[in-house]
Parts: C-alpha cells; sequence; structure tokens
C-alpha cells in the first residue's frame, strides 16, 4: 500500500471509532499539489470534534506519522490537520455545510474510504 493511502486509511478508521459522521475521502493528487488526500468528516459537538482529532493524530502517531501543522482545535469549529499528503478536516456540522469542501473539490475523485484498506 501506498503511504498517503496507508495514512488516509488509518485517519478514517480513528474518525470513525470516534463515531465521526459523514466521513468523506477525496483523491484530490490529480487536480492540486495540496496534497494526495482530503479527509472530511463532522461531529455532533465540540467535544466530539475534538476527540476525534485527537484519536487521529494518536493512530497516526501509533504509525509513525506526524502532522506538520494543527489549526482550530480550541475553537472545534473547524479542525485542520495537515500531514502533508493528506490533509483532515473535522467539522461542526453546521460548519460542514456552511464551507462545503465537497463542492469546492468536486474536481476530485470521491473515494470510498474501505477502498483505502485494499492494497494496490
Amino acid at each position: 500500500m501506498n503511504q498517503p493511502k496507508e495514512m488516509a486509511a488509518i485517519a478514517c478508521r480513528a474518525l470513525e471509532d470516534k463515531k465521526g459522521q459523514d466521513v468523506t475521502v477525496i483523491d484530490i493528487s490529480k487536480v492540486s499539489c495540496l496534497a494526495d488526500y482530503f479527509i472530511i468528516a463532522n461531529g455532533e459537538n465540540s467535544n466530539q470534534v475534538q476527540a476525534m482529532v485527537d484519536n487521529v493524530e494518536e493512530e497516526m502517531a501509533k504509525a509513525g506519522y506526524h502532522f506538520a501543522q494543527r489549526e482550530g482545535y480550541q475553537a472545534a469549529r473547524w479542525v485542520l490537520l495537515d500531514y502533508k499528503d493528506v490533509v483532515v478536516h473535522v467539522f461542526s456540522k453546521d460548519d460542514r455545510r456552511f464551507y462545503d469542501l465537497e463542492r469546492i473539490w468536486r474536481d476530485g475523485v470521491f473515494v470510498d474510504a474501505a477502498e483505502l484498506e485494499k492494497g494496490e
């Protein structure tokens, strides 16, 4: 499995472990040089958003991956974890609807999170 795909799979599992809602994976590698994957999810409240982010950080660290930057953790309305090849966005429900990253990045390829688990 390639490294960005493995990282995305780990992040998705971590989000789902904390009951992340509507976990969406977008392969943006052919439309942007920012990253290979954007992962988008939301939680019900700020405590859940922070728990989801904490779990992603913990599971990624166990696998040897550490974020380059984290933004928005204190407010927990839109938390961004930048792992270079994979960017994880964890939103409150209202903020996710407002920013609508899925629409902005619709030129990317939407990937079923279960497909990330499969080797290449």
